[in-house]
C-alpha cells in the first residue's frame, strides 16, 4: 500500500517557496505602493509599426518597473479632433504639432517619437511624375483637410507648381489606405514601409512617386506632448512614461527578433511586412534613441506651418513654446543617459 505521507524534504521545499513567493510580493508592494495610470494615444488605427513603441514598453515590461499601468487608446489620426480634445484635456498623451500649438493648443511637445517620416509616396501605374496628379483622387486620411496625409499630398503637388485644388482630396478611415489605393479608389497616397511592401507585393505596379523624407528632410514627423497643466502637475509620470518608452525604442534597434511578435500581434500585419519595415525605420534613423528633437528642425517646421499659412505667421510659436526639450532630456537620463546606435542619435 502506497502511503500518502507527504515526504519532509518536500514540505520544506512548498515552504520555501511560499516564503519567496510572499517575499516577491512584499519587495514588488513596496517598489510600488501603487500603479500610475497614464493613457498614451497612438495616432493610427490599428497603429502602424513606426507608432508602436508604447506597446513594446508595456510586453517587455518597461512600464511596470516604473510603476506605470498604461491604457493605449487608439486615434484615427495624429491631427484629429479627438486625438487634439485628448491632448488639451490632459486625458493622454498623444502626437501633437507645432500646428495646434500655433493655433492655440494648451499643449507642449515633451518627446520625438518618430522625428524623420518613414513613408513614401505612393500612386496609381498611369502616374509617372507629380504633375501627372492633376485631377487625380488623393488621400486626406488622418484629419481630413490639414491633415497629415493632405499635408503631404500638397507638398508632391507643390512640387509640379500644382496646388490642393487641382485634386480631389478624399477623406477617409486611416486603415482605408492601403485597400484604397489597391482597388482604384484613389491615386495618391502616404504609406508607411509595411504597407508599401504589401502594396508592391499585391499590386506591382504600383509607383512610389518619392521618399517623404527626401522631400522634406527637415519635417518633424511623430512627437508626443502632453497638456501644460498635466507638464506642471505630474511631470515625473511624463519623465518616467517616455522613459520607458524610449528603452522600447533602442530595443527596437537592438533586439528585432523580441519585438517582432510584440508588433506582429499591435499592427495585425504580417510578419514579413513587419521586418521589413523594421529594416527600413532603423535603418534611416526614423525611430529616436534619445530626445528625438532638434531645435533647427523644430524651427524648420514652425517656419514651413507658417509659409503655408497651416498658422497665423503673425502669432508663430517659438522652439521654446512647442518643445519641452528639457524634459525629454529628463527621460534619457531616467532611461540610462544618450546612447547612439548605429548612426542614429536623436
Amino acid at each position: 500500500m502506497r502511503s500518502s505521507r507527504r515526504p519532509p524534504g518536500l514540505a520544506v521545499l512548498v515552504l520555501v517557496a511560499v516564503v519567496i513567493a510572499a517575499s516577491v510580493q512584499h519587495a514588488a508592494a513596496q517598489t510600488c505602493p501603487e500603479m500610475r495610470k497614464v493613457n498614451i494615444g497612438v495616432s493610427v488605427a490599428p497603429p502602424n509599426v513606426v507608432h508602436t513603441s508604447p506597446y513594446v514598453a508595456k510586453e517587455l515590461g518597461l512600464f511596470a518597473k516604473r510603476c506605470i499601468a498604461p491604457n493605449i487608446v487608439q486615434f484615427e489620426g495624429g491631427q484629429s479632433a479627438t486625438s487634439a480634445a485628448a491632448a488639451a484635456q490632459g486625458t493622454a498623451i498623444v502626437s501633437v504639432s507645432d500646428v495646434a500649438i500655433g493655433r492655440g493648443l494648451k499643449v507642449q511637445q515633451i518627446w520625438g517619437l518618430a522625428p524623420r517620416m518613414p513613408q513614401a509616396y505612393v500612386v496609381a501605374p498611369d502616374v509617372k511624375t507629380a504633375a501627372d496628379l492633376k485631377g487625380k483622387r488623393l488621400s486626406a486620411t488622418g484629419g481630413g483637410v490639414g491633415g497629415f496625409n493632405w499635408r503631404m499630398g500638397r507638398e508632391v503637388l507643390k512640387t509640379a507648381g500644382l496646388t490642393v485644388d487641382d485634386a480631389h482630396f478624399i477623406s477617409a478611415a486611416t486603415a482605408g489606405r492601403l485597400p484604397g489605393l489597391i482597388s482604384g479608389q484613389i491615386d495618391g497616397v502616404a504609406l508607411h514601409p509595411e504597407d508599401v511592401f504589401l502594396a508592391k507585393k499585391q499590386k506591382p505596379t504600383l509607383n512610389a512617386l518619392v521618399q517623404l523624407s527626401e522631400l522634406m528632410p527637415n519635417y518633424v514627423f511623430n512627437v508626443y506632448g502632453a497638456s501644460l497643466d498635466w507638464i506642471a502637475r505630474d511631470r515625473a509620470l511624463l519623465r518616467d512614461t517616455v522613459a520607458a518608452m524610449i528603452e522600447a525604442n533602442r530595443a527596437m534597434f537592438r533586439d528585432k527578433d523580441k519585438v517582432v511578435p510584440i508588433i506582429e500581434k499591435a499592427t495585425e500585419k504580417p510578419k514579413d511586412a513587419v521586418e521589413y519595415a523594421i529594416d527600413v525605420l532603423t535603418k534611416n534613423c526614423v525611430w529616436s534613441v534619445n530626445t528625438g528633437f532638434d531645435p533647427a528642425r523644430t524651427q524648420w517646421s514652425i517656419d514651413n506651418s507658417a509659409e503655408n499659412g497651416d498658422i497665423d505667421a503673425d502669432k508663430k510659436p517659438t522652439v521654446e513654446q512647442v518643445a519641452n526639450i528639457k524634459l525629454a532630456q529628463e527621460a534619457v537620463e531616467a532611461a540610462g543617459g544618450p546612447v547612439t546606435i548605429g548612426n542614429c542619435k536623436d
